[in-house]
């Protein structure tokens, strides 16, 4: 089967053109790990940039790559109209089985239903939900990406949800919906260390600074603790952006924080510097009011870490028959907060094996034959 995957190139995204090889999202380059092991697909994978970028033309044994050059004017503000031209004459070149959008968060799910090829989506985060959660204004970016979401959604055969959450959200605007997992990347499956001791227990938040992931609210909620004699310290990972108003307020609390010693910040981790933060931690805590499916939740888990986290989104999906994780509101901070104040004042080295459940769930070769199956299922109909 030969297979065309439309996703970001993170070399666009973070304007690092001079770098020599295509980076992907989390979950579509687990995926891709995933299909590197069937022997009997090509894919085919296409990613819009504005600048040209130097690339191999092949990424895996059976992978092959294609970055397609789109001027300033083809993007956001003409609704993808020039990544859609241009991805589908590549396409055509290609002349693949089926096509699969990667997210509907920038150009992919657009230039995936306008291909005129049969074509299915991926849901990553849920642009509908995440425009409300930033009180996205009439013609701001977030809230057209919402608008072009259920355009793209009503023209695909099908869509790719990550979550029931996902699924219960996208349902009415697709014709079809299958409940598949995000996969984890080959590098979290690897064996866990034996954790050295620590002068205090390690708590680990992963994601970018934003108010719905909810970091300043966690900071103090780590105060509070603190300020009861609890010893921890609160490991922040991810980007900071200190100039918009809740960076520059998160950046605040963490000083003062950071001076007690019992928060840092550890800043962007690469993924072995991730696996590196989570080995060093006990337990992960991640408390966002909007989450489409949570993947660093069935990270974190497949490093035996202890979960608290929000009772949101695909976190339930992943917490389910998980030893030891603990769910609540995403504004229930006292019910964390009182959940944390035991934990710490007990055996907090005391894990659980977590991980071969995340490898029965998440290993990138299953996701990658359920998606087989599914394809076969479109070009069957």
């Amino acid at each position: 089967m030969k297979i065309v995957q439309l996703t970001t190139d993170n070399r666009e995204q973070f304007r690092r053109y001079d770098e020599p090889e295509p980076w992907f999202g989390t979950a579509p380059a687990a995926l891709l790990a995933g299909f590197a092991g069937q022997p009997d697909t090509e894919i085919h994978v296409i990613s819009c940039v504005r600048q040209p970028v130097r690339s191999p033309e092949k990424i895996g044994p059976n992978i092959f790559y294609h970055s397609v050059v789109v001027p300033k004017s083809g993007w956001m503000r003409t609704l993808y109209y020039g990544c859609i031209r241009a991805v589908r004459e590549k396409i055509r070149a290609i002349h693949p089985d089926i096509v699969h959008g990667q997210g509907t968060e920038r150009d992919c799910a657009m230039t995936a239903v306008h291909s005129g090829f049969p074509n299915v989506l991926t849901i990553h985060g849920h642009m509908q939900a995440i425009a409300q959660a930033y009180g996205a204004g009439f013609g701001s970016f977030h809230c057209l990406a919402a608008r072009l979401e259920t355009a793209a959604l009503k023209r695909t055969a099908g869509v790719f949800c990550n979550s029931a959450y996902t699924e219960k959200l996208a349902a009415p605007r697709a014709r079809k919906t299958w409940q598949v997992a995000n996969a984890l990347r080959p590098d979290f499956f690897a064996p866990v260390p034996k954790k050295k001791s620590a002068a205090a227990p390690v708590l680990l938040n992963v994601g970018e600074i934003q108010p719905y992931k909810q970091q300043v609210e966690l900071l103090r909620c780590a105060r509070q603790l603190h300020q009861h004699g609890l010893k921890l310290e609160l490991h922040f990972a991810g980007e900071l952006n200190p100039h918009s108003a809740y960076g520059a307020m998160f950046a605040r609390e963490l000083a003062a924080a950071t001076q007690a010693g019992y928060a840092r910040h550890l800043g962007f981790l690469s993924p072995a510097q991730l696996i590196a933060a989570m080995d060093t931690a006990d337990a992960l805590v991640h408390f966002p009011t909007e989450e489409a499916f949570g993947l660093v939740v069935a990270e974190a888990l497949a490093r035996n870490l202890k979960l608290f986290a929000a009772r949101t989104g695909g976190i339930v999906d992943i917490a389910q028959n998980v030893a030891g994780a603990e769910l609540f509101p995403a504004t229930d901070f006292t019910g964390l907060e009182n959940a944390l104040a035991r934990w710490l004042a007990g055996n907090v080295h005391t894990r659980q094996n977590t991980a071969t459940l995340m490898r029965e769930r998440y290993h990138p070769e299953t996701i990658a034959r359920r998606h087989l199956e599914i394809y076969h299922e479109v070009l069957g109909a």
